[in-house]
């Protein structure tokens, strides 16, 4: 099986083509991070409030958690390029037709939080699947890097946004992004395939990897552990929060700490830079120690930086600046922190299926979190008070770290299925 090419190359160096091509396909996805940008002029436009600018972005990040794993039950069916490139395509029609619908917030829920988040979840977990399939002796560093690339795409697309805005307006800016995204994505998809059955690396030992991990569950039974649902709460609580900070940023640092709006979009890209590395880090972290260790450490994080908006007032730059990279390094730390602990915790054959069920968590704390932000702002006029709620979810989730995410033995049953495997 060590025989196995990939593009032209043995499999061991070949597949680490596979990351910087599945980050590309994350950096498109990833635009949805920049909705902040588009905020302001759309309520500026359409004469509308915090709560209801947010929209889009809220139904497209529960759209994309709804449709993440039904894919995962797809992609062994029907071929991780196959699935890729109706993912790029959707997510594009959507982007484009949201360049006619941007005169009217209840179309452009539509066609940008249905149409694209249809899209976005879709194609989202393969590139993580293919990696995790290629890489099951690098798991957390190889699945941290490939979706470093989702959170990193503000440095480059927030920025982007902005000069597009001003040049082409809202519609042409929505226009520009979905033919590019849609060619860049339907290109990368013709390279992803998965390893072939059996395949490993050279010196790895499955059985002794396993013997580490948690007693195995398949299907349905990962929902009868209590370790998933301490990993579902724990992932839930990390969306809330870091979704949120992403959603309310730019207008946040315009209103609150009196930056003008270039400044605070380039906040966005700075924060999208350390959303990107708590991805690696936090993958490295949860792959070196453990998740219940990781988990702890980012809602320590999002604690500190909850008490530091509570604080902040204006002019306090550097506060709001720490704070917010906190609150998007930690946020990052979570798209590793659960897909590595997924694969660490349940069979890496059941991956896509399991971290699609996990992956629920993503949606729910999203609605959570950027509703709750807005409607915050609607009722007491300012953003500072919904960090009350982010540092007691903080605590919850220390809380819940310590007691839910703990190891269980591996049953001899399954090291038995190993021997025969191996």
């Amino acid at each position: 099986m060590n025989q196995t090419k990939l593009f032209g190359l043995s499999a061991e160096t070949g597949r680490w083509f596979l990351i910087p091509l599945g980050i590309t396909v994350q950096l498109c996805l990833g635009t949805v991070y920049s909705w902040s940008i588009f905020r302001k002029p759309l309520e500026k436009l359409l004469g509308i409030g915090a709560t209801e600018s947010l929209l889009p972005f809220t139904v497209l990040l529960v759209v994309f958690a709804i449709l993440m794993p039904i894919t995962g039950f797809y992609i062994n069916r029907f071929g991780s390029r196959l699935v890729t490139a109706v993912g790029g395509a959707v997510m594009g029609i959507g982007y484009i037709l949201s360049s006619f619908s941007s005169g009217n917030i209840s179309t452009l829920i539509i066609t940008y939080g249905v149409i694209a988040g249809v899209g976005v979840g879709i194609a989202y977990g393969v590139p993580l699947a293919v990696v995790a399939k290629w890489f099951p002796d690098k798991k957390g560093l190889a699945v941290g890097l490939t979706v470093i690339g989702f959170g990193l795409s503000p440095l480059i697309t927030a920025p982007l946004a902005v000069q597009l805005i001003k040049s082409n307006g809202i519609s042409g800016t929505f226009l520009i992004f979905g033919v590019a995204f849609t060619v860049i994505i339907l290109l990368i998809s013709t390279t992803l395939k998965m390893p072939p059955s059996g395949w490993k690396p050279a010196n790895w030992n499955l059985k002794s990897n396993l013997k580490t991990n948690l007693k195995a569950s398949r299907g349905a039974e990962i929902l009868q552990t209590p370790t998933f649902y301490g990993l579902w709460f724990c992932y839930t609580i990390g969306t809330f929060v870091g979704l949120a900070a992403i959603g309310i940023s730019s207008p946040l640092a315009q209103e609150i700490i009196k930056l003008d709006k270039d400044t605070a979009a380039m906040t966005v890209s700075l924060f999208a830079i350390f959303n990107g590395i708590g991805r690696v880090a936090f993958g490295w972290v949860t792959d070196r120690f453990t998740p219940k260790f990781a988990a702890i450490a980012s809602y320590i994080l999002m604690l500190i930086g909850s008490i530091m908006m509570l604080n902040a007032r204006q002019n306090d730059v550097a506060t709001y600046l720490v704070a917010f990279s906190l609150f998007t390094f930690s946020f990052g730390g979570w798209l590793a922190i659960a897909p590595t602990s997924t694969l660490t915790l349940f069979p890496s054959e059941d991956y896509a299926k399991n971290y699609g069920i996990v992956f629920t968590a993503f949606g729910v704390g999203a609605l959570g979190g950027t509703l709750l932000a807005g409607r915050i702002r609607d009722i007491f006029g300012s953003y500072t008070n919904f960090f009350y709620p982010t540092a007691g979810l903080a605590i919850i989730g220390i809380l819940l770290a310590v007691f839910m995410l703990k190891r269980s033995p591996i049953n001899a049953g399954v090291l038995e299925e190993i021997d025969t495997k191996i």
